[in-house]
């Protein structure tokens, strides 16, 4: 396994980049976000995903780890490929992302190349309760206004859109523990990121 790469950027077209490390050029296929984000740089890093299929050995590189996780979260979701996980990492970034599945804003994918309603609905579907499914544990400062954060709360649903987005859930509860939890989860995931920015 790739875990990532960092070389020489030697070529960029679309959808690809194609870096050198130790003599050997490696072609990964990636989003207009990272191509956008290493313009114009000699030296990168990339953090990869290997796809090992039987006719084809593919590399997908991010210039960071939260796009690569919100990239791994699509190609999990059953009908989502490759293909359509990049088409709509080009069309939003990974807080953007995060935003539409804590929300269940199923149209804001349907304006991705190639993404039905359907596939958007299944994405909010699965990832919502892949993610808000998890127990939440009370921890940081502020615990009495995040104890009822039960799966499916706002504040439950904030903490796991934080955490698409590589904050642990104590610095997400850390935060978010000084916000009223009847605010909408749009503005709670916007006042967290505030707030985290800070620390």
């Amino acid at each position: 396994m790739i875990y990532s790469l960092n070389g020489k950027l030697i070529h960029t077209e679309a959808e690809l980049a194609v870096v050198e490390c130790g003599g050997v050029g490696y072609g990964c296929k990636t989003t207009f976000n990272t191509l956008q984000k290493i313009a114009g740089e000699e030296n990168v890093t990339l953090y990869t995903h290997m796809s090992v299929r039987e006719d084809a050995v593919e590399l997908y590189g991010f210039a960071d780890r939260e796009e690569l996780k919100c990239f791994k979260l699509l190609i999990s979701v059953s009908g989502v490929g490759p293909k359509a996980a990049l088409a709509i990492l080009s069309g939003m970034n990974s807080q953007q992302f995060a935003l539409c599945v804590a929300t269940g804003d199923s149209k804001a994918l349907t304006k991705m190349k190639g993404i039905g309603a359907k596939t958007a609905q299944r994405i909010i579907l699965e990832l919502k309760d892949k993610l808000a499914g998890e127990t939440i544990s009370v921890r940081g400062q502020g615990g009495a206004a995040v104890s009822a954060a039960a799966p499916g709360s706002n504040i439950a649903e904030a903490v796991t859109a934080l955490e698409v987005l590589g904050y642990t859930e104590g610095e997400a509860l850390s935060v978010l523990g000084k916000l009223d939890p009847s605010l909408p989860v749009e503005e709670l995931i916007k006042k967290s990121l505030i707030g985290l920015a800070r620390l």
